[in-house]
């Protein structure tokens, strides 16, 4: 890393995230996840929900680490104006799955790139996927394998889940936990990663 750039923080635990920078090259200097309240507001859609809890984050690392170029990223998984975030138990995770059997439904995920001198940068990326219908047994099949844990919507495209897609329109890498082209566009548009 250049000497003139500030130092990169990832305002995220996902190893999911990490993975994904480091495959456009992209190392942060630091990692803080942020510890924030992700309720959603009041008649909150899918789409505001994830560009304000990027925001948020960013923001809410940045106040520890004022020096630093902070990236975070928020990823909600929406079907209509329902919202489908991190399931809490099972129960809810087959509920969701139950919900996504055969439908289209929306990823989006909220970027935000907030520099030390407070300027925030942000994109909002939206994804298109229809699961193909789900039999009971592969929902129980699923579940059982635990990669619903943590996850928006209750599924992992980067595991067994992306034999259930029957259609996609938009960022693959989205869906996975951070959409690429849009963050390298915005770390290019700071300064931070060279053309």
């Amino acid at each position: 890393m250049a000497l003139d750039r500030p130092p990169l923080l990832l305002a995220s635990a996902s190893p999911r995230r990490l993975e994904l920078l480091a495959r456009i090259g992209v190392r942060p200097d630091r990692i803080a996840p942020t510890d924030i309240d992700e309720t959603p507001r009041k008649a909150e859609l899918p789409r505001q929900l994830a560009a304000r809890l990027a925001g948020a984050k960013a923001a809410a690392a940045a106040a520890a680490a004022p020096d630093a170029l902070v990236l975070a990223a928020d990823t909600v998984v929406g079907v209509g104006r329902r919202l489908l975030g991190k399931p809490a138990d099972a129960a809810e995770a087959v509920r969701f799955l139950n919900l996504l059997s055969g439908r289209r439904h929306h990823v989006y995920t909220g970027v935000a790139l907030l520099g030390p001198d407070g300027q925030l940068r942000t994109r909002l990326v939206d994804t298109i996927l229809t699961f193909q219908r789900l039999t009971a047994a592969q929902i129980e099949a699923y579940i059982a394998g635990d990669e619903w844990r943590g996850k928006a919507g209750g599924y992992a495209l980067q595991g067994s889940a992306e034999a259930f897609v029957r259609f996609l329109s938009g960022s693959h890498s989205n869906v996975v936990g951070l959409p690429l082209f849009e963050t390298a566009q915005l770390l290019r548009g700071a300064g931070w990663l060279r053309p």
